[in-house]
């Protein structure tokens, strides 16, 4: 067990195809290491600690930021299976040979697409409100997105309200305990993102979700046991693309849990880690 925990553990940085990666770890190294791919806009500080250590008492936690993303060097790729080429050269700088890998969101491509890439690598994905290629309502930001990332906010963390959680008084009130907690790192957070991850995110999002002919063929390839997780009322990326990944995958169990947006896990915290934990220590594929 290492002694860090999210709030402690010091940026470090590798060096892997012509990028240098930030990335954090700390936890339980007997486990076999999670690795997080994050959402849209996020970094490592974007995650919440009380998932992050809460899955640090088993087994090691990685966070990375992506090539262009904060700390880390280079540029966003305009297309997911780049950045996906991109996570899996800095899994093999850290020399490591087997991991489970964890995607929210745009993460939750990426992961996907890890998985292709590095088959024997991977031993199992964990799915948060994500979606497949050419998934319902994947081909732009949904209308509820436009309208929550174009809006104002008093305070600029409150925007995470709108795309993570209801509108109802109790996933509000989750919300805000969310912001506490995503606020916990004081020291030696990451610097927000440049002007330029956006724009190039959103053309790797709308690359992904343009129409296709059979659009979910792909995942048949996806042969790790999946545990596909959202919420039921995910309004940035619809709740429906969740029940097609585990329609499609050969080996996925699929939660969805009650009013919940996009960020059911933070919402369901404790629940998260618990139901994801067991999925992790299953001894034997289904």
């Amino acid at each position: 067990m290492t002694q860090h925990n999210h709030q402690t553990a010091p940026t470090q940085f590798v060096e892997a195809n012509g990028i240098r990666f930030a990335y954090r770890r700390f936890g339980n190294t007997a486990g076999v290491p999670l690795v997080f791919n994050q959402h849209f806009t996020g970094t490592m500080d974007h995650w919440d600690p009380l998932i992050t250590d809460g899955f640090a008492k088993d087994r090691e936690v990685i966070l990375f930021n992506n090539a262009g993303v904060s700390s880390a060097s280079g540029e966003v790729p305009t297309r997911i299976d780049k950045m996906a080429t991109n996570a899996v050269a800095f899994i093999h700088a850290l020399d490591l040979t087997k991991i489970d890998v964890l995607g929210f969101s745009i993460g939750g491509f990426v992961a996907q697409e890890i998985a292709l890439q590095a088959t024997s690598l991977v031993r199992r994905v964990v799915l948060v409100g994500t979606g497949p290629r050419g998934g319902e309502g994947m081909a732009t930001l949904t209308p509820e997105a436009q309208q929550i990332f174009g809006a104002a906010y008093d305070d600029p963390d409150h925007l995470w309200l709108r795309v993570h959680f209801t509108k109802s008084e109790n996933s509000q009130a989750a919300g805000r305990e969310f912001l506490k907690r995503f606020r916990l790192r004081a020291e030696n957070r990451d610097p927000e993102v440049n002007e330029k991850v956006a724009p190039a995110q959103l053309e790797a999002i709308s690359e992904w979700g343009a129409p296709r002919e059979a659009p979910f063929e792909y995942l048949k390839s996806i042969r790790q046991p999946t545990l596909v997780v959202n919420g039921g009322k995910d309004v940035i990326i619809y709740s429906v693309n969740s029940f097609i990944l585990q329609q499609h995958l050969p080996n996925a169990q699929l939660i969805l849990y009650p009013d919940a947006n996009h960020g059911s896990q933070y919402q369901y915290p404790k629940q998260f880690v618990q139901h994801v934990s067991a999925f992790l220590s299953e001894e034997v594929a289904r």
